[in-house]
């Protein structure tokens, strides 16, 4: 049996969250964005720009488009579509305060994120004064997340708010996932190395008689397995570090008013915070030179090795994400 560990899971320093074994469904109606009144600045359907912004960037509103697009694609629409579930609605910060709501995508920086909504919410002056180990303890941190409120409260929030996301290479996020929770492993989080890896090991590794604890390749050939979810039910919302976005947060049945990339995040993140009205009240943390760059060398050594009908399965799965998002399809693949 698989650890269950919520209390656990919300004192750790990077980015789980609360812990379900059950995934309860609360099916919803997908419902457009029809703006905010007319005394406030968002029509995030359209991304109007604030009044500090003379002409706003292109790229935000191509993204939107190249989304809305593939979304109508009929041949990706299993790979694009997902139910907004309650799995989906806990993956959502809510902060009524400035109207926000915040999609979580663990391996993207979100942790920054919180600390944002967290002082936005009162429960802390300053983002230096937030404690460590209360950004995701969410009993202390004061970020209530969408699946606490009624259908008919969500679905107020979901037309009105101004809602984002950040999104990253889809291959560079499962690396860093896998670096985080299997190979650094935080003494905090034991159950990823004694209860997750050994279950992925037992049904994913081919030769039998190695003993060396999870590697890349067995990551691999569980995520791109057609037949993942069988596991993927015994880990509970631990898989939140690297199921796709779309699994996360309903690109196509929730309208968004910016979809952020964490390689462009030096300018992604000032762009939200004026787009969410919020720059005058609180700024992003300082990102440190050369973290968000794609690091292409990393990806293609992580790769080195894996079987091209493995890496192949893995694409098949999350291609939604690349294609949703304009991320290119890895060059190791195109030979």
């Amino acid at each position: 049996m698989f650890m269950v560990a919520s209390k656990f899971i919300t004192l750790t320093f990077k980015d789980p969250d609360a812990y379900s074994t059950k995934q309860e469904f609360l099916f919803l109606t997908a419902v457009p964005d029809t703006g905010r009144s007319p005394g406030e600045t968002h029509l995030p359907e359209e991304l109007k720009p604030t009044g500090k912004m003379l002409v706003e960037p292109l790229v935000y509103t191509q993204r939107l488009e190249l989304m809305r697009n593939v979304c109508r694609e009929d041949t990706l629409r299993n790979l694009s579509h997902t139910a907004i579930s309650k799995f989906v609605l806990d993956r959502i910060f809510v902060c009524d305060k400035h109207k926000i709501l915040f999609c979580q995508t663990p391996k993207v920086g979100n942790t920054q994120w919180k600390k944002v909504l967290i002082v936005l919410n009162g429960a802390f002056p300053s983002i230096e004064e937030i404690p460590e180990n209360v950004v995701h303890d969410h009993e202390k941190n004061g970020l209530p997340r969408l699946s606490s409120f009624s259908e008919a409260e969500i679905q107020k929030r979901l037309k009105t708010y101004f809602k984002f996301f950040i999104v990253r290479d889809p291959f560079e996020r499962l690396i860093s996932a896998f670096k985080d929770k299997f190979v650094h492993n935080p003494r905090f989080e034991p159950w990823y190395r004694h209860e997750i890896a050994p279950g992925i090991i037992r049904k994913y590794r081919r030769n039998r008689t190695e003993t060396r604890g999870i590697q890349f390749e067995d990551f691999v050939r569980y995520l791109g397995d057609p037949n993942h979810r069988w596991l993927d039910l015994q880990f509970g919302d631990h898989i939140i570090h690297w199921v796709t976005y779309v699994e996360l947060c309903a690109p196509c049945e929730i309208t968004y008013s910016v979809v952020g990339h964490h390689e462009t995040l030096e300018d992604d993140a000032p762009y939200i915070l004026r787009e969410a009205g919020i720059d005058h009240l609180v700024s992003y943390p300082t990102i440190p030179l050369g973290i968000t760059a794609y690091n292409r060398t990393k990806v293609e050594h992580y790769f080195l090795g894996i079987s091209k009908r493995d890496i192949r399965r893995l694409y098949a799965r999350f291609e939604g994400d690349f294609k949703l998002f304009g991320y290119q399809k890895p060059e190791f693949l195109l030979n």
